[in-house]
């Protein structure tokens, strides 16, 4: 068992330290176009977690990509759906190098979603990062990572890449403004929320 949580952390740690690292190499935040709410039509507030034993986890999309939630403004949408770009691109940010399709030519933004939704090709998180013994619906596995220096392989499950890539923002924001309100990393219930009985 204790294995288990220590091939987690190590995973765990070495991409907090990856995606922290992200936000310094990646391009200039999006602005998001002036357009009434009803043009653009990405889900405002997405329910994660469902049927976790600790609770579901409410994620408010439109805050997140607006900016109300990060440090140098609006987060792009390549920062979490990063299959949604040209594999020249995913290249130069490793450990993200899958992307869907296989033959993108274009990177999301919130202009490309607006403009054709469909045409735009959002895949969600679970799509590839399906849940442990699930096969996920846009790939034959579920991700792996060789950990660096050692032959152990982590599975990507999609509760280790959200923990991951959520940690790795939340533990940015707590160490770039102090006192923030920002859910604590470290504490599931600053995130997952368990239903009043």
């Amino acid at each position: 068992m204790f294995r288990r949580y220590f091939k987690v952390g190590f995973a765990f740690t070495f991409f907090a330290v990856a995606l922290m690292s992200l936000d310094v190499a990646r391009p200039t935040a999006q602005v998001i176009p002036s357009r009434s709410a009803s043009q653009i039509k990405m889900p405002e507030v997405i329910k994660l977690a469902k049927g976790s034993k600790q609770g579901e986890v409410t994620f408010n999309h439109t805050k997140h990509n607006g900016g109300d939630y990060s440090i140098g403004g609006p987060i792009l949408c390549i920062e979490c759906h990063h299959v949604a770009q040209p594999a020249s691109e995913a290249a130069k940010f490793p450990p993200l190098k899958t992307v869907w399709p296989t033959n993108r030519t274009t990177t999301l933004t919130i202009d490309l979603f607006t403009e054709d939704p469909n045409a735009a090709g959002v895949a969600k998180c679970h799509d590839c990062h399906a849940r442990q013994g699930e096969k996920p619906k846009l790939m034959p596995n579920i991700p792996e990572l060789k950990d660096p220096g050692s032959t152990t392989i982590t599975t990507l499950t999609n509760q280790l890449a959200f923990h991951q890539a959520c940690d790795s923002c939340h533990f940015q924001i707590q160490m770039n403004r102090v006192g923030s309100k920002v859910p604590n990393a470290v504490i599931c219930a600053s995130c997952h929320k368990r239903p009043v009985a």
